[in-house]
């Protein structure tokens, strides 16, 4: 089940929230209206740590990937990530609920490739806990 982390500085004129589960970190970019902008969906300990990360300007892209997927296929890795999502989301704010999973799923039914951004995920200092 994910919980709230709060009392997450914000930026100007965005909302910054922070959920986490036995599983998961997810790092969630709002406007102030509402709508998500931007957000990490972290996951693996330590020096495995990955990251699924959506930009509403530059899309999607993978940090922590140690080799690059094949075209056109789905890693074994991604897979049980975007499906454990899918059950761990349950338990969001309905405000950003239905986003993020159609986000996540978006991805995870992607036909060409995500690119990896860096071979190791870097968490920001308020990411850290």
């Amino acid at each position: 089940m994910m919980r709230e982390i709060l009392g997450v500085a914000d930026e100007a004129s965005i909302r910054r929230r922070w959920f986490h589960d036995d599983f998961f970190d997810l790092f969630v970019w709002q406007a102030d209206g509402g709508e998500i902008v931007q957000f990490q969906l972290c996951y693996g300990i330590d020096s495995s740590e990955q990251a699924l990360v959506w930009h509403k300007q530059s899309g999607y892209f993978l940090d922590g990937v140690k080799a690059r997927k094949p075209a056109g296929r789905r890693t074994q890795a991604t897979e049980p990530v975007t499906e454990r999502f899918g059950t761990a989301a349950r338990s969001l704010p309905e405000d950003i609920r239905p986003a993020l999973i159609a986000l996540v799923q978006q991805f995870a039914d992607k036909k060409s490739a995500i690119p990896a951004r860096r071979k190791r995920f870097r968490r920001a200092s308020w990411q850290r806990v």
